[in-house]
């Protein structure tokens, strides 16, 4: 009776799985670098980099957890130079221009990844999330400000279990810099690996 199951099983053909709640997943990790330009402060530079965990994961969204650590160089005579550490909650939701699945005959989310992916619309994972999270110095010399922002990205797979990951961020956040503390806006374009 159980070799009779057994071989109907295996023969049946598979059926849909809804998506299932994952708690720490921990992969994808990731690790980027940061090109920047800041709207407060000197003329400067800026080396970030950052390293993130995926804490949750349900079908296309995923919560991740995010380090950032910026290092800022003024390029002026004053030479100043100012260290800043970033903790950040990031909520992504993949894949979401297949919203637009419609109409049947030509979808407009295939149109869309063909235009943007070219040969690699099947592969790519574009993606949209939040980041919210606090930044020290932010309010003053030791003391957190806030940071929040969006961003907008796709994701590349290049072999198993390996991603490049590039987005382009939008963030405000307080910033404490030379003595005064004041709210900074920046554009940020991330590259970086996942896997």
């Amino acid at each position: 009776m159980s070799l009779c199951l057994t071989v109907w099983l295996l023969a049946s053909p598979a059926l849909a799985q809804d998506a299932l709640l994952e708690w720490f997943p921990i992969r994808p990790v990731n690790f980027d670098a940061v090109f920047r330009q800041q709207t407060f402060g000197q003329n400067d530079r800026e080396i970030t980099v950052q390293a993130g965990i995926t804490a949750l994961r349900y079908g296309d969204i995923e919560v991740r957890g995010l380090y950032r650590y910026f290092s800022l160089h003024s390029l002026e005579s004053t030479g100043v130079k100012t260290d800043q550490h970033a903790i950040l909650f990031n909520p992504r939701w993949n894949n979401f221009i297949d919203i637009l699945d419609f109409p049947k005959g030509a979808p407009i989310n295939r149109t869309i990844r063909h235009v943007l992916f070219g040969p690699l619309e099947d592969r790519a994972v574009p993606y949209i999330g939040l980041l919210a999270g606090t930044n020290i110095p932010g309010n003053g010399p030791s003391s957190p400000g806030h940071f929040i922002g969006g961003q907008l990205g796709v994701r590349f797979p290049l072999a198993l279990g390996v991603s490049l990951d590039i987005a382009v961020e939008f963030s405000q956040f307080e910033l404490y810099f030379q003595g005064d503390s004041r709210e900074a806006q920046q554009w940020v374009m991330t590259t970086g690996i996942r896997f």
